[in-house]
Order: C-alpha cells, then structure tokens, then sequence
C-alpha cells in the first residue's frame, strides 16, 4: 500500500520533512511528509537501491590524539575519495541551478550504502528542486562513475542540524554551536559539542566548555550545527 500524508506547504513555523522513496521492489515513487515543531522544512528525495547507480596529519594540538585503526582510515578514505568525485560533478549543476551544494555523505548506514547531498538556495530548497537535480545527477553517475556498488541516493534540504564539511564553511560559521566526530581520539573522545572558533591551517577550533579543542578537518567524520536558524 502506497500512503500519502501531503500537509499544506509554506507555513513558516512547520518542520515538514518530506521524502520521495522509489521502492526497492517497485518503481512506484511513494511520497512521505510529516509535520514537526521547527523553523524551517527539510526537502528529501531519495532513489530506491534497485534505481542507484554505480559509482567508480597533522597532530590535533589539544591534547593526545589516539590514531584510529587502519581499517576505519582506509574505509574513510575511499568514502571521501568518492564523495569528492561526486561534488566535482554534482557542484556545478547546483551552481547553474541556482543552489549550493551544502555537502555530500557517502557511507554505509543499516539500510545499506547513502549518497546523500545537502543542498541550499535563498529562500530555501523545495521538494521539487530535490527532485530536479536527483534526476539529473543520476543521470550523471550513470555516465561518470560506474564502478562502485549500488548505494540509495538521497537529496535533501540542510534543516535544522546544517551539516559542515568545507573549510570555508567551518570560517562562514563561527561562533555558532555545533556537534563533530572524529576518526581519531583526542583526550580519550570522539565526540565534540561546542562553538566553532576558527581555523588555523587545516585545524578546526571548537570551545568546548572553558577549553579550545583543535581538530585536524581531515579527521572529522561527522559536523553538524545545532539548532541551525538561517543566519549567515
């Protein structure tokens, strides 16, 4: 059964997540769409896995950095070797749409693997350019990137916890709070929560209660702001 829950659009104090799924047993697009206490709408289109396409240190300053295992190194290396390959494609068709590429994710999640991108315009993204630039870019992987395996692609708008991943980003926001994982312990943790405080070279800032924590960007795996509002 294909359930459609399509809330009125445009009120300004609804968190409305909305999904376009293509089945993994169908081609039937199922639409999915919830309300939620919020400021702004997530926009998500998504393309089922039988329709995804095939894709071919420094020290942190702040303490002692326990390296993570090689396996973990080498498998976010080759995410990111992939997720790079996919913004060189995927950042000018955003541009010449009108929208930023916010970010892309490559990973394996317990539905399987996600390419995700996180996209952005003023005013914000709608479902529809979700969907505009999902037909596109899979049209482009098809072309570009044959040999990875099958993975979920996914286009969605930033919401709430805007994710972080360039250096520029990391300068754009600071002073705004967020949320890091790193690969590599530093101090016996993997997990930050604080205020961006700028970057010196390729370490990114963050004060975490009374102390400044420096992290190397290449050893993040996960940065979201928290509570993201809109403002620049």
């Amino acid at each position: 059964m294909v359930e459609y829950k399509l809330p009125k659009l445009g009120v300004a104090s609804s968190n409305l997540v909305a999904r376009s799924i293509s089945s993994p047993v169908s081609s039937v697009p199922v639409t999915v769409a919830e309300h939620g206490n919020g400021l702004f709408a997530r926009f998500c289109f998504l393309f089922g896995e039988n329709m995804a396409k095939r894709a071919g240190k420094r020290k942190a300053k702040a303490g002692k950095r326990v390296a993570p295992r090689q396996s973990d190194l080498e498998t976010l290396k080759r995410q990111r070797t992939f997720a790079d390959s996919v913004t060189r494609l995927a950042d000018p068709l955003c541009t010449a749409e009108g929208m930023e590429l916010v970010h892309v994710e490559y990973q394996r999640e317990p539905g399987g693997l996600t390419l995700r991108l996180y996209l952005d315009k003023p005013g914000g993204v709608t479902l529809d350019d979700c969907v505009d630039i999902s037909r596109q870019l899979d049209d482009m992987l098809d072309v570009h990137t044959q040999d990875a395996p099958p993975y979920r692609l996914e286009v969605s708008s930033p919401g709430l916890d805007r994710p972080v991943g360039k250096l520029k980003d990391f300068i754009r926001f600071k002073g705004h709070r967020a949320k890091i994982r790193i690969a590599g312990a530093v101090n016996g943790r993997k997990n930050f929560t604080g205020v961006l405080a700028g970057v010196v070279d390729q370490m990114i800032q963050i004060q975490v209660d009374n102390e400044t924590v420096n992290l190397n960007i290449n050893d993040i795996t996960r940065a979201r702001l928290i509570n993201y509002n809109g403002e620049r």
